[in-house]
């Protein structure tokens, strides 16, 4: 059910010329396929510590799979634009208790020797839909149509219905007495709504208010959730986690990276399409190497964070992807498809061998008892950074196309400012990730 989610996700977007010109959208509007699926992901996944406590993996297994599948169809069937984005939103429900719970069965039930490489084949699963999902979305909306990405999700989601009611335990839940206050969850709502809604309203044309005014709903509502958090004994998520700095500095690593990786899966698609005259099926297939090596290099560097240590993966790992940014950055006004696929390959390397291996190192900072919220605030933040990312890509590439005559140059143009901004983002996740494994060198191994 993860990879069903990680792929509709990555299928779309190479979708996205398609549908601008089937619904008569513009490049920040169908953007938003992609960043309110996030932001839901991103609203409800900081729900999954107390969900956890409440009910049991079984019940929200269905729930997540259910929810799944009805967006799923409803996509399948939109004849409209507003009917699309509505099938993202309860996609992105299911999906945003299914990738925690994945995790949270990992950290329960996974001895602590072998914990690297579960947490990896836990990302390997997340991350085979970006290998996968380009490919697999340009060769069905190039012959038979966008619509069937989501039939054929269909088939795959039942038998991870079937699998899951046989496999997973009803385990019972921490606490009956655990509870949601509305309050909260329409706080966490508000804040990565407004401050998304934000960077969605900042391309060039955009009125000045919608901007101003998102942000400061969006600072104000998590600053009032974060205040609440940490005067309550039991919150929706513990934020007192923060205070830890080497979990902070994980944290802020993993949430760099995620940007990073989203913005490239926005630009690069529309880079091959509008820029280079490639068409979708073709898109997918130029991304698809370095894609492929990030997914399978996830397991294999888990092996290597449990036998080495953290330093050796995270930090190399890190270094590798910020030679793909520099590539990209230094070539984005010229990029013929064979560097593309170099880049890409360079980038996706260092994914593969760092991301996993700086949640799972984030994680040993804490006790057993605070994973479950440290797990949340990953998988959220995650999420959130994703939202980020897209949108903020999709802004600079809007901003460039405004500027110029033609689609083509504004292409160019607002994609080499998000390859500049990428590389100074791959400067600070790198010194964070020298920082967070020089503090903890002797801790990790």
């Amino acid at each position: 059910m993860s990879f069903c989610g990680v792929i509709v996700e990555t299928a779309m977007n190479i979708t996205f010329p398609t549908l601008m010109k089937e619904f008569s959208v513009g490049t920040d509007g169908v953007q938003w396929m992609t960043t309110l699926y996030l932001l839901v992901v991103a609203s409800i996944t900081p729900l999954s510590a107390e969900l956890k406590r409440r009910f049991t993996n079984r019940t929200l297994f269905l729930w997540a799979n259910l929810l799944f599948l009805s967006g799923v169809l409803i996509d399948g069937l939109a004849g409209h634009f507003w009917l699309l984005l509505l099938g993202r939103a309860v996609q992105g429900l299911g999906t945003s208790i299914a990738l925690p719970l994945m995790f949270n069965i990992i950290l329960d039930e996974v001895p602590a020797r072998r914990i690297g490489t579960m947490m990896g084949v836990g990302t390997l699963i997340t991350a085979i839909g970006p290998a996968v999902g380009p490919t697999f979305g340009g060769l069905v909306s190039t012959t038979i149509g966008w619509r069937f990405i989501f039939v054929f999700l269909v088939p795959v989601l039942l038998t991870s219905l079937i699998l899951g009611l046989a496999c997973i335990r009803a385990t019972p839940p921490s606490s009956q007495d655990a509870g949601l206050n509305p309050l909260d969850v329409l706080l966490i709502i508000l804040a990565f709504s407004g401050l998304i809604f934000a960077i969605s309203n900042a391309s060039a044309g955009a009125l000045p208010w919608r901007f101003t005014g998102s942000l400061l709903v969006g600072f104000a509502a998590l600053a009032w959730f974060i205040r609440r958090a940490t005067h309550q004994n039991q919150p929706v998520i513990d934020v007192r986690l923060f205070k830890g700095k080497s979990f902070s500095l994980h944290v802020c690593a993993y949430i760099l990276y995620e940007v990073c990786a989203l913005a490239l899966s926005f630009v690069l698609p529309n880079y091959i399409q509008l820029v280079n005259g490639r068409n979708a099926l073709q898109a997918g297939l130029i991304v698809l190497p370095g894609a492929a090596i990030g997914a399978i290099l996830a397991p294999v560097s888990g092996r290597i964070y449990d036998q080495l240590g953290a330093r050796l993966p995270i930090l190399s790992g890190s270094l590798i992807s910020l030679i793909g940014l520099v590539g990209f950055a230094l070539s984005g006004r010229r990029l013929p498809d064979g560097l593309i696929i170099i880049f890409y390959i360079c980038f996706m390397l260092g994914i593969g061998l760092s991301f996993g291996n700086i949640m799972t190192n984030g994680l040993r900072q804490l006790t057993q008892g605070e994973q479950a919220d440290g797990n949340a605030i990953f998988n959220t933040v995650q999420q959130f950074a994703a939202a980020l990312g897209s949108s903020t890509a999709a802004t600079l590439v809007a901003a460039g196309q405004v500027a110029e005559t033609s689609r083509r140059l504004g292409t160019i143009d607002g994609s080499c400012h998000t390859f500049i901004l990428l590389v100074v983002l791959g400067i600070a996740e790198s010194a964070l990730a020298f920082m967070l494994t020089a503090r903890r060198r002797s801790a990790s191994q």
